[in-house]
């Protein structure tokens, strides 16, 4: 039966379609025949009980350059649509924050894909610490005394912002590297948020990889290794996808993880494993959904509208 879906994300002319995973989820929902709205964070509105959006119906194509029309935008109850899909890019800022307490209002009558209060709760560097024997040694404070202590002890070790992402505002410093002073005071400089060091892995040379689930199951995975002058995998700052098959112990990882994801009600997540160890559990709006179709894996926005109209 055809679903009414009001995707919240960045604006869709913005999307590099090649390899935007929401792009390839409004893509197979109008393959099916589901009714496709659109819709930017800032339109999204509480009056009295009523959470709103001014949306737009979508239509998508898979032509670089003209990928998408958008009709007359509507202001509309979304309680109205059968499911909402959580997908603007962090950072998870207040705002991010906010748009999850208004929606948490229509979830789970509208299903909203993440559960909006599981991801609020669950930042993404946070909720992987649940599984600390499952990473790398890890520290997240502000206190620059336990952050030299924690460089006093690994020598080698990465800095990172706390609500970070796509690679942003990553240092990796070597042993003996005379810049931690700077770099603390740059963090400082630009929010009060902790920052996270953990220990870095040699392993990031040969990839950082990226596993998706569905339901907490692993359906995927892509590796991608980092440009040779640059500590970051990220595909948005020149990391490389390249074909990957998960090994056990990347799939016993996703064992101890499951259960976790399904009591979250969490239908899609991206982990990231360098050498065997997870960083990151990414549940506001992973991606790498079209990289692992090219590559010959599953078509995973298939098996993701599986697993939601089955909860429908």
């Amino acid at each position: 039966m055809p679903l009414k879906v009001a995707v919240q994300m960045d604006h869709i002319s913005t999307v590099q379609i090649a390899g935007d995973t929401t792009f390839a989820l409004c893509l197979e929902a109008e393959k099916r025949g589901h009714e496709l709205f659109h819709y930017t964070p800032d339109r999204l509105s509480m009056r009295g009980g009523t959470v709103s959006a001014r949306v737009e119906p979508l239509s998508v194509r898979d032509v670089k350059g003209d990928h998408y029309t958008l009709g007359e935008a509507v202001r509309t109850d979304l309680s109205e649509m059968d499911v909402v899909l959580l997908r603007q890019d962090p950072p998870f800022d207040m705002n991010y924050i906010t748009t999850t307490h208004l929606l948490e209002r229509i979830h789970p009558k509208t299903l909203v894909v993440n559960d909006p209060a599981w991801v609020r709760n669950s930042p993404e560097k946070i909720f992987v610490m649940e599984f600390s024997d499952l990473m790398p040694e890890t520290l997240i404070t502000k206190d620059i005394t336990e952050i030299r202590a924690f460089r006093k002890e690994y020598g080698d070790i990465i800095l990172k912002p706390l609500y970070g992402n796509g690679g942003a505002g990553v240092f990796h410093l070597r042993d003996g590297d005379r810049n931690l002073t700077s770099l603390l005071e740059m963090f400082a400089q630009l929010g009060p948020e902790p920052i996270i060091a953990q220990r870095y892995l040699d392993d990031v040379r040969a990839g950082d990889k990226r596993i998706i689930l569905i339901d907490g199951e692993p359906v995927g995975a892509i590796n991608r290794v980092p440009d040779e002058g640059d500590a970051r995998s990220n595909m948005h700052v020149g990391g490389k996808a390249v074909e990957t098959m998960m090994t056990e112990r990347e799939r016993e990882i996703c064992d101890r993880i499951g259960p976790s994801l399904r009591e979250r009600g969490f239908t899609l997540v991206g982990i990231d494993v360098i050498g065997g160890l997870m960083t990151e559990i990414n549940v506001t709006s992973p991606t790498g959904v079209r990289e692992v179709k090219k590559f010959g894996g599953a078509d995973i926005a298939a098996l993701f509208w599986d697993a939601v109209e089955a909860k429908r």
